[in-house]
């Protein structure tokens, strides 16, 4: 259950900051659904367009990276960081530019290997070995 309400479209409406951002993120997506994150965050303006406009200059830009890899490290940091409402949502939109089944098999068994070695190398305090530092 949610800590704070969830703007309905005719109360964000009433909002002209949220109901800017609201209209920004559907334009953005090319679709009318807004989430129930950007629904919560709604209810302070400011942090709304902050944390969207954020995303958006990660997210939705041209880079080196493609956008369903974006997505599909966003999973894996959702992941370690327990974040379920976000594992779902980027698993959406991952599958939305075209993720396939055995990708998502072939990031959950990379996830469980990071995190089953992150835990060992940390529980053994291994320290950093000299050639991995950057020169």
């Amino acid at each position: 259950m949610a800590t704070v309400k969830l703007l309905s479209d005719q109360e964000a409406a009433a909002i002209p900051a949220v109901q800017a951002v609201f209209d920004d993120i559907r334009a953005t997506r090319k679709t009318d659904f807004i989430n129930n994150f950007w629904r919560a965050l709604a209810n302070d303006p400011a942090n709304l367009k902050r944390v969207w406009e954020t995303l958006k200059s990660v997210m939705t830009v041209e880079g080196a990276i493609d956008p369903l890899t974006r997505e599909m490290i966003y999973i894996a940091v959702s992941t370690a960081n327990a974040c379920q409402y976000c594992i779902q949502s980027h698993t959406a939109a991952a599958r939305s530019r075209g993720m396939t089944d055995a990708q998502h098999g072939e990031l959950l068994t990379i996830i469980g290997l990071a995190a089953q070695t992150n835990h060992l190398a940390l529980a053994l305090q291994v320290p950093p070995d000299p050639e991995f530092e950057v020169r």
